[in-house]
């Protein structure tokens, strides 16, 4: 018999340095008391200060790694991150058709913390048709929201905006970020269930450049909840509250954009 000790898939980028990208997810699942399984779709060479170079797998390993979890384990839950390109996009897609992973979270990783793209201009448009209307939940920031919309977003009415227009391309669930807004006091996600419920998510900003796998942390965190069986908004409030935390307990490693606290103590309440 399988164990249903619960278990969750990260279909990522590789990162060097350990900060973000697949690196980010094992160690948030891990925390999350959720066994984190992998589908390697591509390999970075990063640090803090940036990315050097990287590499796409080819499809044929990206599809045997899909099929020897399902033949073994029992994932109830999955995130996608780096993708790489349409031919990727498009790959995964077939794979996430073909074997039933649970409930998928999108992180739509497009550029780098230092600013190097890890998404293909021609991959936007796979992701919009082909991915987003898969997707249990779509976790943007907000460039990568514009990029998916072509909205420009400057205020709260923009966020709100941008994840109706998501929802509208098949997201079930939307969470815009708010981590790139010019307020310098606080971070402000706007929050649109598949119910029609929307609530705002708002945390003070810190002053640090440890913020390295933020999105990769908190797609997987929110992965990982729904991987225990909890609600989608269960999981989107943990996985805020764990950001915030790997945030305010900081560490230093490295020179660049240094990485969150993976060992951060959330507050279960």
């Amino acid at each position: 018999m399988t164990s249903q000790f619960p278990q969750a898939l990260s279909i990522a980028g590789s990162d060097s340095g350990g900060g973000a990208g697949m690196q980010a997810d094992l160690k948030t699942i891990q925390e999350r008391h959720v066994f984190a399984t992998t589908v390697l779709v591509a390999i970075t060479a990063q640090n803090t200060l940036g990315v050097q170079d990287f590499m796409a797998l080819p499809t044929k390993i990206i599809d045997e790694q899909f099929a020897s979890l399902e033949a073994d384990l029992a994932i109830k839950a999955c995130k996608t991150g780096m993708l790489a390109d349409s031919i990727r996009v498009h790959n995964v897609v077939e794979n996430l058709t073909r074997y039933d992973f649970g409930p998928l979270t999108v992180d739509p990783v497009m550029i780098a913390k230092g600013g190097a793209p890890l998404l293909a201009e021609d991959a936007i448009a796979t992701v919009k048709k082909e991915l987003i209307p898969l997707v249990t939940i779509v976790t943007p920031n907000l460039p990568e929201a514009e990029a998916l919309t072509g909205l420009t977003i400057e205020n709260d009415a923009d966020m709100q905006r941008a994840g109706q227009q998501l929802q509208a391309m098949g997201a079930k669930n939307v969470m815009v970020k708010g981590g790139h807004e010019a307020d310098p006091t606080t971070a402000s996600d706007f929050v649109l269930l598949e119910n029609g419920r929307s609530f705002w998510l708002r945390s003070p900003r810190f002053d640090t450049h440890n913020t390295h796998g933020t999105g990769d942390t908190l797609s997987a965190c929110i992965t990982a909840e729904l991987a225990k069986g909890s609600d989608i908004e269960t999981a989107i409030r943990t996985g805020k509250a764990y950001v915030s935390a790997t945030i305010a307990q900081g560490i230093k490693v490295g020179h660049g954009h240094g990485p969150l606290n993976h060992w951060a103590v959330v507050s279960e309440e």
